[in-house]
């Protein structure tokens, strides 16, 4: 029985759907579904349920799901004291987090912590939301940055998992200035009979940020009066196309205030378009490595 076989099980059992675990494994469906045939073959017994729909688990799965996650937390900390006791560990931490995070939050903690830097290794890997969460969970990375709203809510057991809220934002509808300081789109002005669409440039559906703004639109009805010509998977991409005035995007306030308050872009509609989220750090509640505690205490001191 190979450990990748049971981290693919509560995947699965996680997801409800071969598609989305092989899609998050990095592996085809085939292929997945040939592990999963694996550890039945290994447990003597289906473990999934057969037939169309979301998938459920048998009750030898259910029962099974829970020694899973135990083996599969006991090893990810068996391989994290061996690493330890060879003093390998001791001065590294790993953080998973998105692209937009790393470039704004955790850059500006690596100036601000710069003193970690001299003593200590600190990888950063960037990942989808998802992805994120399931390293985490697989105890591959010390760390966690994430969003935290109520439309992209994390699952994570509070008894294996411990957080800290370190910041607020809100996604705000901005767009470039014409010579008069005024935003070339306004979503108050679209609304009016007989107005244009405004170009809005989206974020992709797999993005948190992308999830967050179509949650919120969807109960707005400036939605009918945007004209979605540009869908992509970075921030830094759709900050750019705004700067060019290619259109109106929801971009985090930490990224664009600066601009806005420069006069180089400006705010295309009222506060009641803006979508308010937090940031957390989530870490385990076992014990991690020294720089990665020490990372933890300076953090929850600010």
């Amino acid at each position: 029985m190979q450990s990748k076989w049971l981290e693919d099980f509560l995947l699965l059992a996680q997801e409800r759907s071969f598609t989305r675990a092989a899609e998050l494994r990095h592996v085809t469906h085939p292929a997945f579904g040939r592990r999963i045939r694996a550890l039945e073959a290994w447990a003597g017994t289906p473990l999934i349920e057969s037939g169309g729909g979301p998938v459920r688990l048998t009750p030898a799965g259910e029962a099974f799901r829970d020694t899973a996650e135990q083996m599969v937390r006991t090893l990810a900390q068996s391989h994290d004291e061996l690493q330890a006791v060879a003093g390998r560990q001791a001065h590294v931490m790993t953080l998973a987090t998105g692209r937009t995070l790393a470039r704004t939050i955790v850059a500006d903690w690596l100036a601000r912590y710069s003193a970690v830097l001299n003593t200590a290794q600190i990888c950063i890997v960037t990942r989808t939301l998802d992805e994120t969460v399931h390293m985490l969970q697989r105890g591959e990375v010390s760390f966690a940055l994430l969003y935290h709203h109520a439309a992209i809510a994390v699952r994570l057991d509070g008894r294996q998992f411990s957080h800290l809220t370190v910041m607020h934002d809100k996604l705000v509808p901005v767009a470039r200035t014409d010579a008069q300081g005024k935003p070339l789109f306004s979503l108050a002005q679209a609304l009016q009979p007989g107005a244009s669409s405004v170009p809005y440039l989206a974020f992709s559906h797999n993005m948190a940020l992308g999830r967050l703004v179509e949650d919120h639109l969807a109960r707005n009805p400036v939605l009918a009066r945007l004209r979605r010509c540009i869908d992509c998977d970075s921030a830094d991409a759709n900050y750019e196309y705004v700067l060019k005035g290619l259109g109106v995007a929801w971009m985090p306030w930490s990224m664009v205030q600066r601009d806005c308050q420069a006069g180089l872009l400006a705010l295309a509609g009222d506060s009641s378009l803006n979508v308010h989220f937090d940031i957390r750090l989530y870490r385990p509640k076992r014990r991690l490595s020294a720089a990665a505690e020490q990372f933890w205490a300076d953090i929850t001191r600010q």
